[in-house]
């Protein structure tokens, strides 16, 4: 008799989040409650053997894809973020199918949404990673022709008081790619759609981190975490750094994704 053989699933459940969505005009510049229900079949079984949670598919995958995809853009249609989150669990290397649940929970009395189910075989393809630096911005220097994301380097300034210490220390982030802008003469992009409109442009952006970081609670406030998070991101092969001649790498933090460079463009010079 054969046995029939049976997936792992791992699931995120009644996940409410606040967000700017909708097609009708009503509905723009008035915040509503989205829950995600994301159930995700794996190629293989969950079990750990040696209990570390490098060895499996984390639920923070799950969470992070719901945060991107709100990060990314703002939506008309709960059907466009549903296919957004499938497509960022997919292409995690142990997510094999993916169930994705949005609903509009502030329409009316109940609650009104859409479910899909995408494959890792049937789902469309995305565009292919086109090269692109991410550079930690210390002062003057110069940088590679083509893309390049900018990210300044901590103001330095006392930062005001309050309780998401955060938070603050990402929006003054904010503060300071937007300074940078200003100085280097270049656009600021703070949304996915942003930087990859840079990407397949060829052209330098300053990266201003709080839309699409500030809610991913285990990526620190700091220059340096923020470039090798977005490096990794977006496929860099390193994250390079603008420093003189005689000032030495800094280290990077353990675990960061990427090799650490200095900067040695032959492109634009400030």
């Amino acid at each position: 008799m054969a046995v029939m053989e049976t997936c792992d699933r791992i699931h995120l459940r009644d996940h409410v989040v606040l967000a700017d969505i909708g097609a009708f005009q009503s509905e723009r510049g008035e915040p509503q409650r989205l829950r995600f229900n994301i159930t995700v079949e794996l190629h293989d079984q969950t079990t750990s053997r040696d209990d570390q949670v490098d060895s499996v598919l984390s639920y923070d995958v799950l969470t992070q894809a719901v945060a991107a995809a709100l990060a990314d853009q703002r939506y008309n249609l709960v059907e466009t973020l549903a296919e957004k989150i499938a497509a960022e669990v997919l292409a995690h290397p142990r997510a094999a199918r993916i169930e994705v649940s949005v609903e509009k929970l502030d329409r009316i009395p109940g609650a009104l949404g859409v479910t899909i189910c995408r494959t890792v075989g049937r789902m469309t393809a995305g565009q292919a990673e086109l090269p692109v630096s991410v550079l930690l911005w210390k002062g003057s220097g110069d940088f590679p022709d083509g893309a390049v994301i900018l990210i300044p380097d901590a103001p330095g300034l006392p930062l005001p008081e309050g309780q998401n210490r955060r938070r603050i220390a990402m929006l003054a982030l904010d503060q300071a790619a937007w300074a940078l802008s200003g100085r280097l003469g270049l656009e600021v992009a703070e949304s996915r759609t942003e930087l990859d409109d840079a990407i397949r442009s060829a052209r330098p952006v300053v990266w201003a981190p709080a839309r699409l970081a500030a809610d991913i609670p285990e990526i620190e406030a700091d220059p340096m975490h923020l470039a090798g998070w977005l490096a990794n991101r977006l496929g860099a092969e390193a994250v390079l750094v603008t420093l003189p001649d005689d000032t030495p790498l800094p280290e990077p933090p353990a675990g960061f994704p990427v090799p650490l460079r200095r900067a040695s463009g032959s492109g634009q010079q400030v």
